[in-house]
């Protein structure tokens, strides 16, 4: 969809978080010719899908033994899955890291990387344990690694705990980009004014007016696509913000891909906007 076929006033034409969309009960909207025939007119006419699917970067993909996942998940299973998808290249990382030992994990995932080009690693630390952090962020700068993923749900790690502070500070000072799992609202105060890249990796619809209200303020604060969940929630953001506050992630293999993919082609943005939020902000952030 180009810019000239969207409407000029785009959110008046959309159904928005706190509208139903649905007929009152017995009014005139209710079918009077007939429900197959005139249900099989009805067409949307706030959805008009891209055609592109293209998604240059998913930020959010893990391999390896997952306790609430049914079954482990292979890199080359996780690579066969991300091959039948749209997504080109992703940001990985072995849950060795953050379920057993962080500087066993990190040289797992970069070892296993090695021959995988479509995939980059990523790298974590334990929170629970910020006195060998220093060692470990040396370790993933000295391998070239720009992303860091913290796992503050499965440590319990509160903003306000010494070891997340300490942990958050030492790789901000080495320049690294930030996977931040967690509320936005609870975690995005504490990392505010410190020039931080940060990608919130849990921003839920409900969450999303807070997290505008934040990164109207932080140029380096971002979000993923993957609960904005809301009828109109990427449209909000880039409204609001600009796309360069929203990329792309699936948290693949623990959910599916296909809405993820599809919430991003329904979005009813510009095709450029779309390219942001699909490949050209991570891009950014690897330059």
């Amino acid at each position: 969809m180009s810019e000239s076929t969207r409407p000029a006033n785009g959110s008046a034409q959309r159904p928005t978080s706190g509208s139903t969309q649905q007929p009152v009960s017995g009014s005139a909207q209710q079918p009077t010719g007939g429900p197959t025939s005139e249900s099989a007119q009805r067409t949307y006419e706030w959805l008009r899908p891209s055609p592109e699917e293209h998604i240059g970067w998913d930020v959010d993909v893990l391999y390896g033994p997952w306790p609430r996942h049914p079954h482990d998940t292979g890199l080359d299973e996780v690579r066969a899955h991300l091959r039948r998808s749209p997504v080109a290249n992703a940001l990985a990382l072995s849950t060795r890291g953050p379920l057993f030992d962080d500087e066993a994990g990190n040289a797992e995932t970069i070892r296993d990387l090695d021959d995988c080009p479509e995939l980059l690693p990523v790298g974590t630390v334990d929170v629970r344990d910020a006195l060998t952090a220093e060692d470990r962020l040396d370790e993933l700068a000295a391998a070239g690694v720009r992303f860091l993923r913290l796992f503050t749900l499965e440590q319990a790690a509160e903003p306000g705990f010494p070891g997340y502070r300490r942990v958050v500070k030492l790789a901000i000072d080495r320049g690294m980009v930030l996977l931040h799992d967690g509320d936005p609202r609870r975690f995005g105060p504490p990392l505010t004014d410190r020039g931080a890249d940060v990608v919130f990796l849990d921003l839920h619809a409900y969450l999303l007016a807070d997290f505008l209200l934040m990164a109207r303020d932080e140029p380096g604060f971002r979000a993923t696509t993957r609960m904005l969940s809301g009828p109109d929630s990427i449209e909000r953001a880039v409204d609001a913000v600009g796309p360069r506050h929203l990329v792309f992630g699936s948290r693949t293999p623990f959910m599916d891909i296909s809405p993820q993919t599809m919430k991003l082609r329904y979005a009813d943005i510009s095709p450029d906007d779309r390219a942001a939020i699909a490949t050209k902000n991570v891009e950014e952030l690897l330059a």
